[in-house]
């Protein structure tokens, strides 16, 4: 193997290495790889597991290219099939073959060779490399033996990623809702006062009304069964931008950045009647339905600190339940 491959091969390993973050590990991939073979455009694609479709995580374009929307089912075109069956494609006369339709539709942009890579960890394949109208010389056979190589390398670090990822998810995430657990609320609102200074945003703060009932009658199963249908309901109502957290027992937050007093009004009375009509279905075939009460606070107004804010909204919210529950509190 020639110094100046040994070479390339050293820098990625190293980088790859060097880095658990997901998005640098990608980056550093295209950028090694770009150097070792020229091509037209490189793409990286990641597999998104749960539609079981590929996207163009990187490619190596300097702008936006026409490829960074598109979506490609596994199975379907050039990276699909790899996808599919782990296999490397190479198409040194792709004008005709069907597997590159979908990109050759793309404006701009007209493949003729082609070749594809499935970056395969022991968890299976993660993602798909193209290296699309490739300059491949008498050594091609070296090359694509050597970008198989890279690409090993470039799966054992993604797998490294992930699973510093889901550690790190596991520390912050409550296991009953899968919302965001309590420490990770105080971390973050800790953040969103030192980064917004004076800022606003809002916060409410919900109780469940009489959930020892639903213990006591249904038993404590059927309890966390339904704080985690709850926990689910509210992300589902909440906007993108809106964090939820379950704070214990049967109280839940909802942090709304950038949000002033009248509209966190406005967005929790909303919030609050679409969970008091909501029906969950249990897996015992039992249906259930949930009041709340909610105490509401905004930042700064309410309070400039991470306590006085959650002090204020945890008020709001008892002297609701000690007026009738089943209201919002502001």
């Amino acid at each position: 193997m020639p110094l100046e491959d040994l070479m390339v091969f050293h820098k990625l390993a190293r980088s790859l290495t060097s880095s658990l973050e997901l998005d640098d590990i990608l980056r550093t991939i295209l950028e090694q790889m770009n150097r070792f073979v020229a091509a037209d455009l490189w793409a990286l694609l990641m597999l998104d597991e749960e539609s079981n479709e590929l996207y163009y995580a990187l490619t190596g374009a300097s702008s936006h290219s026409p490829l960074d929307d598109l979506r490609v089912k596994v199975g379907e075109g050039l990276a699909g099939w790899v996808a599919q069956y782990g296999q490397t494609l190479i198409l040194p006369e792709a004008t005709d073959d069907p597997r590159i339709a979908e990109v050759n539709q793309t404006k701009g942009f007209r493949i003729r060779s082609a070749v594809a890579i499935p970056i395969r960890g022991r968890r299976g394949t993660h993602g798909v490399l193209e290296i699309l109208n490739p300059n491949l010389d008498d050594n091609s056979d070296y090359t694509i033996a050597f970008l198989h190589i890279l690409a090993d390398y470039a799966a054992i670090a993604i797998e490294n990623a992930q699973d510093v990822s889901r550690a790190q998810q596991l520390t912050i995430t409550d296991d009953v809702t899968g919302l965001f657990n309590a420490r990770h609320l105080y971390t973050l609102l800790e953040r969103e006062i030192q980064q917004k200074g004076r800022n606003e945003f809002s916060l409410l703060f919900l109780d469940l009304d009489n959930f020892k009932l639903v213990n006591d009658v249904h038993g404590h199963l059927i309890g966390s069964e339904l704080l985690g249908c709850f926990g689910r309901r509210l992300r589902a109502l909440s906007r993108k931008t809106d964090l939820c957290f379950r704070y214990g027992g049967d109280e839940f937050v909802v942090l709304m950045p950038g949000t002033s007093r009248e509209q966190a009004t406005e967005l929790t009375s909303s919030l609050h009647q679409s969970l008091t009509d909501t029906v969950f279905g249990m897996r015992s075939g039992r249906e259930l339905s949930i009041g709340s009460s909610v105490g509401l606070a905004t930042f700064p107004a309410d309070g400039k600190t991470v306590h006085a804010i959650l002090g204020m909204a945890d008020k709001r919210m008892y002297s609701v339940k000690a007026t009738g529950r089943g209201r919002v509190g502001r």
